[in-house]
């Protein structure tokens, strides 16, 4: 026996440790057509949040309607080990003990790491199972397994091999508290209250302007950079500047020449229309140092890793030979001398960033160069888990040529082999596919991917040996092998070494502490001479890795039957904002490696806001904990509110009182369950529908068809909440407020009546069960149960597949349904005491609608609180009038109700409905309100005026009743 309440914390615990114990995430079905999904893998340090909540909702609605159609449906599931993020909580954890990741040591602070991954690195996971989440958990992944580290390995050596990936020195997100590079995605931007500073620069060589000025004016909200300031750019057009392009500045504080350049990038109209030149701190001044001949390795660096000053030389360099005062090598090498002249004075050395520009501003506004400072407001780059200023900086780092993986990527959308839905995503992913950068794929941290780089030094008569330009060019100066492992690594130095170093001599890896200057590692004056090749320090970004997820975690490199049958995959559901940061590279590495697309389709969600429609932060306060949730109303009332909610191309607007709403949905369903259960209606014994004579048990067999029909397009068409509203619609108003409604009698009389009632009643809930449990699992399998012995459980059973067909008992059941509730409704409008019995007139009747009303005349009776029903017109007097299927029918209500005080209530009523719906469309008509206000207000403002107007049209149709 169902229990009275309904409460879903004991079932869904249960029935989640039942379905996991018995494999029933993966039925074996090795002859089903495979239908896969790949799972965002949630990054290891993370706990459930709402945007998780929808996204893994909508892909287990998915997973599950394919198992129930008897797919072979497999939800590839497992976690990212989030490089940053998860190096950033171990950190925090050793800090407390005293320690640090560089007094520990590498290979003690990856224990340490794989320690805490081993105890806390699964909460995320948990979580998910009390969602429901129903994944092929057998077969979970970690983006740092063994397996996985192999693949990532070998993936990074082909596409060197390819000619993809490459080293190089250009500028980078750095973040001076991490000590590492980061993607855009881990960049937000801020609006920050700063300055202009407007400086002088005075013009060299006795150049003057046209207006008989020696200096030239340059604005900067960066005052510090001045010190690694390469040129000053000005429009070509510009006729202010043009005596002076190609002449020099002499820069403030340090002295050094600039030259002046033209280029597009100096706007006329901001400021003086001169701009300072950084091009080792600014994305911008980057490229514009190199459209004037500056190559990156030339470009100044003013700050070390924490963004403190370090010195910068202009440098002379003398090409000259040194003896190694060896006899088995080269005894004359050519190699440069370096005259290094120091430009920054040393009282700003070591200084941090933003001491510097005060210091620096001093010293300016001492010199009489700062002109004027002006206020203004800054749009600033901050590191998202660090939360300091991002610094652009100038590092040797890895790329890959994004560009030339992003031509088939672009041309796999376009042709249709992957398609996005809603399809208005496309224009997004086109445009970063349009613009796509080099991706900068290393990362100065311990924690991922090592890169499988080994550093020996260059052979001097190697001519791809890089010109040291700058002495911050160090890391250029050793020959990289890119190698599957050490072994490998070896046997690549010895054949790049094998005419240069003659004898004996063996290649040992040098350990990751050692101080080891890699120029001079050959140890020459030992009996066993010793080459040590270093390992790159760095490790790989995190979405390096992640992009490998629709093949790796099938198997790859090995081939085998899973890789084969399940890849590509059906779809991926994800989030707009990653279409770049994951969705692409994901399409870039399966066709580069796979030679195929990785998805068929993409399905877009969108974001989660407030019921305001305001982005949640935990600043606002208006986040949202989902496990909350689930403990206050259960893990089906929030899938199911997650569901309904998602409309294609648009965000959620999360309302807790919508989970409150469809846990009162849960409870329907349960009593009606519970009802069943007291009538003696039980499961079907079929997935057919049985026969049927009497009107309405047809009609509930054509509905629950239609209903079962539209589920099924509605999921196709990944239109999620017509899948879940047009459900609820269907069991709440049609199964449980009419059907049982209008059963009741058939039950009590029994006979073959009430036999023939309980098999279709039973049948059509056993559908409901089915239909639903893809959004509500916990509930329906616990009542699918609890209706009867099955012979397999709700999670694997058939998914219905029914012909509607037609059948005049729809017409008959509408017309009854349509009747009562125009009854209902006028009753309710015109204050009719609920206990009150009303006689039916209506002399437009023929024979056969006489028949109808007769045979249901019981329902008419109980469900409409009619006591007569007569053909004949309705006596003199106040009634009110209702037309149904073109048919009028008039219900006297002459000493039922006080006529004149309802109609002076409805006539003052729809007066002020009009009156506040006239004064919200004048609110609306004002182009100030709507182009000003917050589109929250605005939107607040159409939904109070449709339905003032609406209550407006309901108090008139009302008054229009009564005559």
């Amino acid at each position: 026996m169902l229990e009275k309440t309904f409460t879903p914390a004991e079932i869904e615990a249960r029935w989640y440790a039942h379905w996991e114990s018995t494999g029933a995430f993966r039925p074996s079905r090795p002859e089903a057509k495979p239908f896969t999904i790949l799972l965002p893998p949630p990054n290891v340090t993370g706990t459930l949040h709402i945007g998780h909540a929808l996204n893994q909702t909508l892909q287990d609605i998915l997973i599950r309607w394919q198992r129930l159609k008897g797919a072979d449906a497999r939800w590839i599931v497992g976690t990212d080990h989030a490089g940053i993020a998860t190096q950033m909580v171990v950190e925090r954890t050793i800090a407390g003990q005293g320690l640090t990741r560089q007094s520990m040591g590498r290979a003690a602070f990856l224990e340490t790491v794989w320690e805490w991954k081993g105890q806390s690195g699964g909460a995320i996971t948990r979580q998910m199972r009390r969602l429901g989440a129903s994944c092929d958990w057998a077969n979970e992944r970690f983006t740092m397994d063994p397996a996985f580290n192999k693949a990532v390995v070998e993936v990074f050596v082909r596409l060197h091999e390819a000619g993809l990936i490459y080293r190089d020195k250009r500028l980078v997100n750095w973040d001076p508290k991490l000590k590492t590079a980061i993607s855009d995605l881990e960049v937000e931007t801020r609006e920050v209250q700063g300055h202009f500073w407007h400086i002088r620069y005075p013009l060299a060589d006795g150049v003057r302007l046209s207006d008989g000025r020696d200096y030239i004016v340059v604005a900067t909200t960066r005052p510090e950079t001045i010190l690694a300031d390469m040129l000053v750019a000005v429009h070509p057009d510009d006729e202010r500047y043009r005596s002076v392009v190609g002449q020099h500045v002499i820069l403030p504080i340090t002295g050094r020449r600039v030259r002046i350049v033209a280029d597009v990038h100096a706007d006329p109209e901001l400021g003086s229309g001169c701009v300072k030149i950084t091009p080792g701190h600014d994305f911008n001044d980057f490229e514009v140092g190199r459209r004037a001949g500056i190559a990156p390795a030339e470009m100044l660096n003013m700050f070390d890793a924490e963004a403190n000053i370090v010195q910068i030389y202009e440098e002379r360099e003398e090409w000259g030979v040194t003896n190694y005062g060896d006899d088995e090598l080269p005894d004359i090498v050519e190699e440069p001398t370096r005259n290094p002249i120091p430009t920054i004075p040393q009282e700003f050395i070591g200084l941090h960033r933003f001491e510097a520009r005060e210091a620096i501003v001093a010293a300016l506004n001492a010199l009489g160069l700062l002109e004027r400072v002006e206020a203004k407001i800054i749009q600033t780059p901050f590191g998202d888990r660090s939360g300091v200023v991002i610094e652009p900086w100038l590092t040797d780092q890895w790329y890959v040529d994004a560009a030339k993986l992003a031509v088939e990527a672009r041309a796999a959308v376009e042709d249709g082999r992957t398609r996005f839905v809603p399809a208005t995503w496309e224009k997004t992913y086109f445009n970063w596919m349009e613009n796509i950068q080099p991706w900068c794929v290393s990362r100065q941290l311990w924690w991922g991917h090592r890169i499988p780089v080994w550093y020996g030094p260059w052979r001097s008569d190697d001519p791809d040996r890089p010109t040291p330009t700058s002495i911050a060019d160090n890391d250029l100066q050793t020959k990289p092998f890119i190698a599957r492992d050490f072994a490998s690594a070896v046997t690549l130095a010895q054949e790049y070494y094998r005419d240069y170093y003659p004898g004996d001599y063996i290649i040992n890896e040098a350990p990751d502490e050692a101080d080891v200057s890699l120029q001079n590692e050959f140890l020459h004056h030992t009996p066993l001479r010793i080459l040590h090749l270093k390992r790159d320090a760095d490790v790989l970004d995190t979405w390096f890795s992640s992009g490998l997820w629709p093949f790796v975690t099938l198997g790859w490199p090995d081939q085998n039957e899973d890789l084969k049958r399940c890849y590509p995959s059906s779809v991926l559901v994800t989030g707009f904002d990653i279409i770049f940061f994951w969705v692409a590279r994901m399409m870039m590495f399966g066709l580069q490696i796979m030679d195929e697309e990785p998805f068929e389709t993409v399905y877009i969600h969108g974001l989660v806001r407030d019921a305001k429609g305001q982005k949640m932060s935990k600043s606002k306060g208006n986040t949202v904990d989902p496990l909350e949730l689930i403990d206050r109303f259960g893990a089906d009332a929030l899938r199911f509110t997650m569901a309904a909610s998602e409309a294609q191309g648009r965000d959620v607007k999360f309302d807790e009182k919508r989970v409150e709403g469809y846990r009162n949905f849960a409870t329907k369903l349960w009593n009606a369950a519970r009802f069943a259960e007291s009538q003696g209606i039980k499961a079907s014994p079929s997935p057919e529908p049985p026969a049927a004579t009497h009107a309405v048990n047809r009609w509930i067999i054509a509905e629950t068809a239609k209903a079962a029909a539209d589920a099924e397009a509605a999921l196709t068409a990944y239109r999620f909440d017509q899948y879940a509203l047009q459900l609820y619609q269907f069991v709440w108003s049609r199964y449980c407020d009419w059907y049982l409604e209008l059963i009741k009698p058939l039950l009590a009389e029994g006979g073959d009546l009430a036999e023939e009632t309980r098999a279709v009643a039973g049948w059509a809930l056993d559908r409901i069960l089915v239909l639903l449990h893809p959004a509500m699992p916990f509930l329906t399998e616990e009542l699918w149960h609890a209706l009867g012995e099955r012979q397999q459980d709700l999670i694997v059973a058939g998914w219905p597949d029914l012909d509607a067909g037609t059948d005049e008992a729809g017409a008959e059941i509408g017309w009854l349904i349509e009747l009562v509730s125009a009854i209902r409704s006028a009753r309710t409008e015109l204050n009719v005491p609920p206990a009150a019995k009303l006689a039916l007139h209506s002399n437009e009747v023929d024979s056969a609608l006489i028949a109808r009303l007769e045979r249901h005349r019981p329902a008419l009776e109980r469900l409409a609180r009619i006591d007569t029903i007569a053909t004949t017109p309705a006596p003199a007097g106040g009634v009110a009038q209702l037309v149904v299927e073109g048919c009028t029918y008039a219900l006297p209500l002459e000493g039922v109700i006080d006529l004149a005080a309802e109609r002076a209530r409805l006539q003052k009523a729809a007066e002020q409905a009009e009156k506040e719906a006239a004064a919200l469309d004048g609110r609306l008509s004002n182009p100030g309100f709507v182009e000003r206000a917050k589109p929250e207000a605005v939107e607040k403002a159409r939904e109070d005026h449709a339905a003032r107007s609406a209550e407006a049209e309901r108090l008139r149709a009302a008054l229009a009743r009564l005559g």
